[in-house]
């Protein structure tokens, strides 16, 4: 999810626009070991998503929606065509007769915004274009076994998922995908961003004002090349993201979000009356781009997913040259003052206890990360740096915990630092330790801005600020 402290409202190569056409959808196989499903994008009487479920036979009886509320009832039916409307509960999932072997149902995109206005999750789009989450219109099985093999097509129109089909456009994945399906995006125009060891494809989801495609996703492209400047390689050899324009808006990133599918899917909300200009400052898209950087905390821990994202997306604009020293500081500085004055006089702990995704949560993560990179410098003769702990923990997995990134973090430093400087931040007032850190960096703020003098760690902060592992990237494909 995107920092809040900034948004009220959640040419490189041309693109070439692929405009949603009825054409015939991908085979499924006849493995009986396979649950298969079919998703059809049907445009009248509303634009909705058919799907229908073939169950492998042993299938659990209980199925669910992730986020439910989209689909009231659904159709079950054995295979001598006896038929059984059965209810969603509250909570999502679905209680089978024995012996069914097919599930039907129909997920409204524009019932949602009939009822509650558009919504990032439960749908919103125009025309033949459409962007929803997975886990709002596709059923799953409530447990999902590890070896249990899911084959999904899509028919009606041309869709972007967080998985790469096959040569027939067949996707071929493990149930347990469809536990965060990511989000999903139909019709629309496609374009895809080339860097030395990924590609993002891309999805434009609606029209623009002032704007083409290939300045969208130009500005993708800037964003991702400003993730190498953290990272050596990008996180994931290939993610999807999804762009929604918003009417009467001017903003070029109103809200963004990164769901951790496998891989993760990327959607960022965009003022359709914003202008190419107004691409040059924006952070949204960094920011959701650098949550990859890190690994999804489980158990979730937002000071500590969000302060990284939002610690390196100041400081990777600076290694790319969008903002200049001074600039990035700036806004580093500007930030902890709107955590502060969120935070009043409680302690971090209160404040990362409250609302996860708080202004508070996010610049006191930021100040602890920008603190563990001090830190690890100071302890390494500045050889070794928070960027290395993303390394890592990268080497390790995709997922992670809050102990073992501590872990990681001494590993790195050489001696144990994490605990003690984490209980020290918990404990303290919020930011309390914000004036020693920036003096001893050499960072003032003075009524003319940011200004920087000679200072304890200026050196460490002169490499903090060093174009580090930025590396060249082809470009843009059509």
């Amino acid at each position: 999810m995107s920092r809040v402290h900034r948004c009220s409202l959640l040419a490189l190569v041309l693109c070439v626009g692929l405009s949603c056409v009825s054409v015939p959808g991908p085979r499924l196989s006849k493995d009986p070991a396979t649950l298969r499903y079919t998703v059809t994008f049907v445009r009248a009487p509303t634009r909705a998503l058919d799907v229908e479920v073939v169950l492998v036979r042993g299938t659990p009886r209980v199925f669910r929606f992730t986020s439910p509320g989209g689909v009231a009832s659904v159709g079950a039916y054995r295979e001598d065509g006896e038929h059984f409307e059965l209810p969603v509960t509250e909570e999502g999932r679905v209680l089978l007769p024995a012996d069914i072997r097919f599930l039907r149902y129909r997920y409204d995109l524009e019932a949602p915004t009939r009822s509650r206005g558009q919504r990032l999750f439960t749908g919103m789009g125009e025309a033949d274009a459409w962007h929803v989450a997975g886990r709002a219109y596709l059923i799953r099985p409530h447990q999902t076994p590890p070896d249990l093999r899911v084959e999904l097509a899509v028919e009606g129109a041309d869709a972007l998922l967080p998985w790469q089909p096959d040569e027939t456009g067949l996707y071929r994945l493990r149930a347990e995908d469809l536990v965060d399906s990511g989000f999903h995006g139909f019709g629309g125009r496609r374009c895809q961003v080339v860097l030395p060891d990924a590609v993002l494809d891309v999805a434009v989801l609606g029209h623009f004002r002032q704007l083409e495609d290939s300045q969208v996703c130009g500005w993708l492209k800037q964003a991702a090349d400003e993730v190498l400047t953290v990272r050596r390689t990008f996180p994931y050899p290939r993610i999807t993201v999804r762009v929604i324009p918003v009417p009467g808006h001017e903003g070029p990133s109103l809200f963004g979000m990164v769901l951790w599918s496998s891989p993760p899917s990327i959607s960022v909300l965009v003022g359709q009356d914003a202008s190419a200009a107004s691409f040059a400052l924006d952070w949204v898209a960094l920011h959701e781009m650098l949550h990859l950087a890190h690994p999804a905390f489980l158990p979730r821990v937002p000071w500590l997913s969000e302060g990284l994202a939002t610690y390196y997306t100041e400081v990777a604009r600076v290694r790319s040259g969008r903002l200049s020293a001074e600039r990035g500081w700036e806004e580093l500085v500007d930030g902890f003052a709107r955590g502060r004055r969120v935070a009043g006089a409680r302690t971090m702990e209160e404040v990362v206890s409250g609302n996860g995704f708080s202004p508070g949560t996010y610049w006191t993560g930021a100040l602890l990360a920008l603190h563990l990179d001090v830190e690890i410098r100071r302890a390494t003769g500045n050889r070794r740096h928070l960027e290395d702990v993303l390394e890592l923990l990268a080497e390790r997995g995709p997922s992670s915990t809050l102990g073992a990134f501590g872990v990681a973090v001494d590993a790195i430093a050489g001696k144990p630092l994490f605990d003690a400087l984490l209980a020290r931040h918990l404990k303290r007032a919020a930011f309390v330790e914000q004036e020693g850190l920036l003096q001893a960096l050499g960072v003032t703020a003075e009524s003319e801005g940011i200004q920087f003098v000679p200072a304890r760690d200026s050196v460490l902060r002169e490499a903090m600020e060093s174009r580090g592992y930025i590396r060249e990237s082809p470009g843009i494909r059509r």
